[in-house]
């Protein structure tokens, strides 16, 4: 795909899917929606971990309602279920780590795009906000699953109803994300996760992803087998051999990814 909308890069495993339209906050249109969700699947394939920023003081300000004619005769309900699922099922089915870079703003469902990525690792300078109800509508583009998962019902209800800012800081405090960092710090912070990951056991983080995300439907007994299941394939993989030699020879492990 020839992107118009977002930029996409791959160095050293590292795929990096920038959304490019920052005169514009980096809301999203149909095409954008589109070329995330390639883009995404495209990593799968080619990459060891997933990174998506935002280009400029933005993130992502959610929906480009310019992109819309019609105003409320616009059929949400099928933009959610043809445009937004593809993008987001890409990004959460991602058989690799994925990492929401939020460099600003992420609003509406930019806020919720950060959200379904594995690791959000936000500048402190960041902030999210459900801006839905200030539109009359209510959180979309999976903010109604992850919030409660990641914060509390509590926490998400006041997020959802209020429409408040919510600082990079607050919500690494309520464990909405995995870590705010300082500005300065913030581009070498997540360029090290990415780092990180992209030299790690591929094939273990690709089986915690599923049997974590999997948690939430399954009874204890259910979870201890899908458990087993995910270690068996952990255990037949070369990386396991590779990480118990290195154990045992006390130096780095050194993984291929498989």
């Amino acid at each position: 795909m020839d992107y118009q909308t977002i930029t996409y890069t791959l160095e050293d495993g590292i795929a990096v899917l920038t959304l490019s339209r920052a005169d514009k906050m980096n809301a999203l249109t149909t095409q954008m929606r589109a070329e995330i969700a390639h883009a995404a699947t495209q990593a799968g394939k080619d990459a060891r971990v997933l990174v998506i920023t935002g280009e400029g003081r933005a993130f992502c300000s959610g929906q480009d309602l310019g992109d819309r004619a019609g105003g409320a005769s616009v059929d949400l309900e099928r933009t959610l279920r043809d445009e937004y699922a593809p993008m987001l099922r890409a990004i959460v089915n991602c058989p690799i780590p994925t990492i929401a870079a939020v460099n600003g703003a992420a609003a509406g469902a930019g806020a919720n795009l950060a959200l379904a990525a594995d690791v959000v690792i936000a500048t402190e300078s960041a902030y999210f906000l459900q801006a839905f109800t200030r539109i009359g509508l209510i959180p979309d583009a999976g903010g109604t699953y992850v919030l409660p998962r990641s914060m509390g019902t509590a926490k998400a209800m006041g997020a959802a109803l209020f429409a408040d800012k919510i600082s990079a800081r607050q919500a690494d405090d309520w464990g909405m994300i995995w870590e705010a960092v300082p500005d300065a710090d913030f581009d070498t912070q997540w360029r090290n996760r990415a780092a990180h990951l992209a030299s790690g056991p591929t094939v273990a983080f690709a089986e915690a992803k599923q049997v974590i995300r999997g948690a939430w439907d399954n009874t204890f007994e259910e979870q201890l087998t899908l458990e087993a299941q995910a270690q068996g394939k952990c255990g037949k993989s070369r990386d396991f051999k590779e990480g118990v030699l290195a154990f045992t020879e006390k130096r780095p492990a050194t993984f291929e990814g498989r």
